[in-house]
């Protein structure tokens, strides 16, 4: 018999994630991420369905008076932890139509038919759904090539560039985490042309954690001795993250970037083996030249028409389809 369980902390997902053979396959999966959402003042609400003998979870925040998945600026997905059973994620979408009117969930992947099994399992247990493509994931399949073959096919201008340029700057790479270049990242990072990072305390965190267990790929590319751009990225399971990148605006003729990207590619090609390198969220145009595949994520906007909140939005759902001549469901 199944039964469905609802928590406020994100303890309980261990037992959930030690029982899948194949959960943790990102950094945004483990127990540890979800511990760090929580202490950077999350409030978690996590679903469990329980089976005879499977279990699943939806990481889930209370926002703006509805559900969300339990994310923040930095997660690449989100996706349900532990089984993957339709009957076990159908008996979690039925469960919370007592608890919301509204449930998003966004990023997710579909490689696996994560997105279209949460979207059949929602829409089953009489959720209004509407999915939407939300965003984009660049990645580079590796298939064995060592970095010179691979940047042997990548566009002219990039290869003159590196050539050019990559003595202009001294390139350091970190397999552990580094409190002094740590330090020259943020103060880069600052100074450059991104936007405000959602939480450089929890980032932190995030980096000290990688850096203990040997994932961290940290770089600094320097100029008479000044950082003038930074990259931090992380491997595991064969896969190389690429999770934030930056460079000071007042030194684009560097290309340090370029420089940095290249060392980086280079290492985790030639010494890492990885099998994939995933260059997060954002359609960016300079990812095409570095990537080969673009993947959707997807955000699944979930209505419960049994509560009287969610009508509005529910109507004005339904006008906007038919008007477009679709159909509801």
């Amino acid at each position: 018999m199944l039964s469905v369980s609802y928590h406020d902390t994100v303890n309980v997902l261990q037992g959930v994630i030690e029982k899948s053979s194949a959960q943790a396959a990102t950094p945004f999966d483990r127990l540890e991420w979800f511990t760090l959402l929580q202490k950077s003042g999350a409030q978690p609400f996590i679903a469990i369905a329980n089976g005879s003998d499977e279990r699943a979870a939806l990481p889930l925040i209370h926002s703006a008076g509805r559900l969300e998945a339990l994310t923040n600026w930095y997660n690449f997905t989100w996706q349900p932890l532990g089984s993957n059973d339709p009957a076990l994620l159908e008996a979690l979408a039925a469960g919370l139509k007592t608890k919301a009117h509204r449930i998003v969930l966004s990023p997710l992947p579909d490689e696996d038919g994560v997105a279209s099994a949460l979207e059949e399992a929602f829409r089953k247990a009489g959720w209004n759904v509407l999915r939407e493509h939300c965003d984009h994931n660049h990645i580079l399949h590796v298939n064995g090539r060592e970095f010179a073959d691979y940047w042997a096919s990548r566009p002219g201008r990039m290869r003159t560039t590196l050539k050019r340029k990559a003595k202009k700057v001294d390139v350091e790479l970190l397999t552990r985490f580094d409190a002094a270049a740590w330090a020259e990242y943020e103060g880069v990072y600052e100074n450059s042309w991104k936007p405000e990072e959602g939480d450089p305390a929890l980032l932190r965190s995030f980096a000290e954690q990688e850096g203990a267990a040997g994932r961290i790929r940290l770089a600094i590319a320097r100029h008479d001795g000044k950082a003038v751009a930074a990259q931090f990225w992380t491997v595991e399971n064969g896969i190389a993250y690429i999770h934030k990148l930056s460079h000071l605006e007042e030194h684009k003729n560097l290309s340090a970037g370029t420089t940095l990207s290249a060392a980086l590619f280079e290492h985790v090609m030639d010494t890492d083996k990885v099998d994939l390198i995933d260059f997060g969220t954002g359609n960016d145009p300079y990812k095409r030249d570095w990537m080969e595949v673009d993947r959707p994520r997807y955000r699944l906007d979930c209505l419960n028409p049994g509560q009287a909140q969610a009508w509005p939005a529910l109507a004005k759902r339904i006008i906007t389809r038919l008007a477009r001549g679709g159909t509801e469901s």
